[in-house]
């Protein structure tokens, strides 16, 4: 049986500089970052919803009521490569700079799965549980805001959340399915500071009665043209390339003739580019021929093809 501490990966403690940077990094994902920073805000500091309400209304609008029983849940759910799990482990760094409180990232780690034995898996998860609401049970000061925050990371959540629904499921998944749920509303009954973010790329397995608990469902694609040209630029910031040639790099990084998908971030990132810097280093110039010559010798990853539960 692991202890509390070996069921997280390393916590760490945001904001943090190294976080901030890689939450940067993410580029063509604005509009994911704008509303999750907002949904994450009213979650984990829920006061400032009736502080906006106040200032703009002068008394707490009956809106606010819509915010009052959601559950601190948030499915990322994407393809291989589409930037979830980064932002995943980044974005908390924006939220605590926006509410001026640090926050404490637990990655559950592979240790909760169990080895398979009866009741393990359930045991695991209760504890991993009772290790966050211990951290974010700290009273709130005087002025009624808490002095901390939590963000439990579950990624590869299909593992753990897979849907009761699938008759072939083994019993003890059921159990840690259903010991999630209760960890879950439990949270959500003691109105801790605490946000679950599971990531996945099969939705469709996670078990429906997590997904109704969802507050927000955080959608991934693959890039399109605008945002495989905004990476890209990053990427090759400094080398001198045409506008022509960034236009045929965009265009060959795409769907093509034979290939309905284009490269995703990390095809991109991990791939594409450091293999175009091997080949010119060390003795020649980075240029958009070599690029276009690593685009044609590296495949991007073929999606994840999402089967029902």
């Amino acid at each position: 049986m692991s202890s509390a501490p070996d069921l997280f990966e390393a916590v760490l403690e945001l904001p943090d500089a190294s976080a901030r940077a890689r939450y940067e990094s993410l580029v063509g994902l604005d509009d994911v970052k704008a509303r999750l920073n907002k949904e994450a805000q009213l979650l984990l500091h829920p006061s400032s919803l009736e502080a906006w309400s106040q200032q703009f209304h002068r008394r707490r609008i009956s809106a606010c009521d819509a915010f009052a029983d959601r559950h601190p849940v948030f499915l990322f759910a994407g393809d291989v490569g589409t930037g979830k799990t980064a932002l995943a482990e980044s974005f908390g760094d924006q939220v605590a700079r926006s509410i001026g409180l640090p926050i404490y990232l637990y990655r559950l780690s592979l240790a909760s799965r169990g080895s398979g034995a009866v009741g393990e898996m359930t045991q695991l998860l209760a504890a991993a549980f009772d290790e966050v609401r211990r951290v974010a049970a700290t009273p709130p000061g005087r002025d009624g805001k808490r002095s901390s925050a939590v963000i439990l990371l579950i990624d590869e959540a299909d593992a753990l959340a897979q849907s009761r629904e699938a008759s072939q499921m083994h019993h003890e998944d059921r159990a840690g399915v259903n010991a999630l749920i209760r960890g879950i509303n439990s949270l959500t009954e003691k109105r801790l500071p605490v946000l679950v973010v599971l990531a996945t790329n099969r939705l469709q397995a996670i078990d429906p009665a997590v997904r109704r608990r969802a507050a927000a469902t955080f959608r991934f694609d693959r890039p399109d043209d605008t945002q495989r040209e905004a990476a890209l630029a990053r990427l090759i910031d400094g080398v001198a390339l045409s506008t022509d040639e960034i236009r045929g790099l965009v265009k060959a990084t795409g769907a093509v003739d034979g290939r309905p998908y284009g490269y995703t971030y990390s095809d991109l990132y991990q791939r594409l580019v450091p293999a175009a810097v091997l080949a010119a280093y060390p003795d020649r110039p980075l240029t958009g021929d070599l690029l276009l010559q690593a685009v044609a010798s590296i495949e991007p990853t073929p999606p994840f093809v999402e089967e029902g539960p």
